[in-house]
């Protein structure tokens, strides 16, 4: 039984944050209109709350019975009776189906979630949704958890501070050692998830300190607090949990998860959860990676330790997810024979069909670590018998930090819509339908959410996908500026914001890391060029530049062997220095810097031209921005310009250390003449 909360009616809506794809405006189509709300519970009471705040705006009615009255807009469950034909079962529990006939726009689920939903797709549609006749469309998720994970530390950490790889402000949930107490904030949050198709969020980091620890246990009514604000829109709270937690809460000598005392102790525990946070979503796990414990420390296995937990959730309808981002980051430098792109699936490949069927494995979308460039991971491939959620992280680590435009959408698609069993086989979106799809959170407390505003692209864009994977990048930004622009002129916005966006991945990548090759950051921090940063450190990402190439050898004729994690024909594609895709050739090769590229450029001539094709595109973004002052609000236009000098001398950085870097490893002028350092 949950437990019957409504106060997120009366929490008042915060003034010091930006609407993002919200704003009142874009609620106009449906405040104006005659509605009518056939359905009971909580979710449908937000339903409720939505429309009548929109129709006091803006004149419109909301009722809650047939009678006495017509009708433009009709949001129903399908057990009562509505004016389109849907029979009960149809739409599925988040589904809904849409259809405009006879002057009447009609939305009908067999869930209040689902009417939410359709609720915030009609926002979206505008007035197009109360035009032409439209014939029944049928909208259901893609995926059933589609995730974002906070790495909010609820103790200010010495080194990553409140947030972890958060370049947004401060936690939207914590504030020095304790709960911030801005439920408004956080329901604004789960407005904007809702409005999008999120329905889980992870509150704390995946690295749990001794603090976040817990929150699973004397700590949980923080906890439970925020799922009390987000469960109106259908947002399920997770937790990311300390394996050894038995030891460190429960003061038992181990945390071995075959024996019996610490396998009570968890299913005592998660029954303690349960009765605080009914439908709580379930325990995110990271073991055995960059220090955190783990199973290995009993000699047993990863599905040992998933399965414990996985147990103890499943008489409560909960999952674990148990993240695969699991390898030695204590390599030696020297040894070309150990690779970090292969740990993932070595650990876990040989465990396929013994984890429990709530056990989700989380495999980040490359073999890396978000890189701005990867294949995609061979562990979404090698686990057909396991339950895998696909990681992707919106919070732009190794892409610019928010402080760059790059829209993550269009990177994400390609990854989406990957095959790894050839043109015939399932794709990774596929495989995701079957766990869910997840994302690093890039939301903080700055007025702006993401710190860039068109940061929140990414945000949006990550729930769109999630709910639908094969949607055109290009035509979900344009739903976005529709929105976030509605009070202003959005059709003066649209070609100047795609100009500046669709293709900015391209424009990151091109001045930063070429063909693949990964991680020429500053160690710790990550952001600008740092061509050696990481060369000669134990953290296993190395690009092994001389005098005569760069580049990983990980084929199986002479390196690593990592291609042969890969199916037919990919495992072929990647092996072969002639079919590799250039845009991947230094991941997979080490080639001379004379290597001629399918495009008939070389190696040595492709870094030249990407580097400073990228800080020239980069500067143009800034002068496209320049001339759309005045058709945006002046702090916006301000906040975005301030970060459009940063990411062009950023760029400038990146093309003149890269490239200088590599004139001098390789003796090549470009054959251009352009001045390098």
């Amino acid at each position: 039984m949950l437990p019957d909360r409504r106060n997120f009616v009366t929490i008042p809506a915060p003034t010091d944050v930006h609407a993002a794809w919200l704003p009142e405006e874009a609620f106009r189509p449906v405040g104006t209109r005659r509605t009518l709300v056939l359905a009971d519970g909580l979710l449908a009471e937000t339903v409720r709350a939505e429309v009548a705040a929109a129709c006091a705006r803006y004149g419109g009615s909301v009722r809650q019975q047939a009678g006495g009255g017509e009708f433009d807009l009709v949001l129903a469950l399908s057990t009562a009776e509505q004016p389109v034909e849907v029979a009960p079962g149809e739409c599925g529990a988040e589904g809904f189906a849409l259809a405009h006939r006879d002057g009447v726009t009609v939305v009908v689920a067999d869930e209040p979630a689902g009417l939410l939903y359709g609720l915030f797709h009609v926002v979206r549609l505008g007035e197009s949704a109360f035009g032409a006749e439209r014939p029944v469309e049928w909208h259901r998720p893609a995926t059933p958890r589609r995730m974002l994970g906070h790495w909010d530390n609820v103790d200010p950490h010495p080194v990553m501070g409140q947030v972890e790889r958060g370049y947004a402000g401060g936690s939207i949930f914590w504030r020095d050692g304790g709960p911030r107490g801005d439920l408004a904030r956080v329901r604004a949050y789960a407005r904007l998830l809702a409005a999008c198709g999120v329905n889980a969020v992870g509150v704390n980091n995946v690295n749990v300190h001794a603090t976040e620890a817990h929150l699973l246990t004397d700590r949980l009514g923080d906890v439970a607090a925020i799922a009390d604000v987000l469960r109106p829109y259908g947002i399920a709270v997770h937790l990311s949990v300390n394996f050894a937690a038995p030891i460190a809460l429960g003061g038992l000598p181990t945390a071995d998860p075959l024996d019996a005392d610490v396998r009570t102790w968890w299913a005592r525990t998660t029954e303690q959860v349960y009765a605080a946070i009914p439908d709580f979503g379930g325990y995110v796990v990271k073991a055995d990676s960059e220090g955190q414990p783990g199973p290995f420390a009993y000699g047993r296995t990863h599905a040992d330790g998933a399965n414990m937990l996985a147990d103890a959730l499943a008489p409560h309808g909960g999952v674990v997810c148990w993240r695969a981002f699991v390898y030695n980051h204590r390599q030696d430098w020297r040894d070309r024979s150990t690779d970090r792109a292969r740990a993932a699936y070595d650990h876990f490949a040989p465990l396929d069909g013994r984890f429990r069927d709530n056990a989700i494995l989380q495999v980040k979308h490359g073999p890396m670590d978000f890189q701005t460039r990867e294949p995609v991971s061979p562990m979404i491939a090698a686990m057909p018998s396991t339950a895998l959620a696909v990681e992707l992280q919106v919070t732009q680590e190794y892409t610019g930090q928010q402080r760059h435009v790059c829209y993550l959408p269009a990177m994400w698609s390609e990854v989406l819509g990957f095959r790894p069993w050839g043109r015939d086989g399932r794709s990774v979106a596929d495989v995701a339908a079957g766990g869910g799809l997840v994302a690093v959170s890039n939301a903080g407390d700055d007025p702006y959410w993401t710190g860039h505003p068109l940061a929140q692209a990414n945000l949006y864009a990550f729930g769109r996908l999630a709910w639908a994977p094969r949607l055109d990048p290009a035509a979900v930004l344009d739903e976005w500026i529709g929105l976030t622009f509605a009070a202003g002129d959005p059709e003066r916005l649209r070609g100047p914001l795609h100009a500046m966006m669709d293709g900015s991945w391209r424009t990151y990548e091109r001045y930063t890391a070429p063909l693949g090759v990964g991680f020429m950051v500053r160690p710790g921090h990550h952001y600008g060029p740092d061509v050696d940063g990481y060369e000669y450190t134990p953290w296993g990402t190395y690009h092994f530049a001389d005098r005569d190439g760069v580049g990983v050898d990980r084929t199986r004729a002479s390196g690593t062997g990592f291609t042969g994690q890969y199916p037919e024909p990919w495992s072929e594609v990647y092996e072969s220095l002639e079919e590799c895709p250039d845009e991947l050739l230094l991941f997979f090769h080490h080639v001379p810097y004379g290597h001629v590229l399918h495009d008939g450029s070389t190696v040595i001539q492709h870094i030249y031209d990407t580097h400073f094709q990228g800080a020239e595109e980069a500067e143009q973004t800034r002068l496209l921005w320049e001339k759309l002052a005045g058709a945006v609000d002046p702090a916006l236009h301000a906040r975005v310009r301030e970060r459009l000098d940063e990411q062009v001398r950023c760029a400038g950085e990146w093309r003149d250390q890269v490239n200088a870097y590599f004139f001098r490893k390789s003796g090549v002028p470009d054959a251009r003449g352009r001045r390098i350092p």
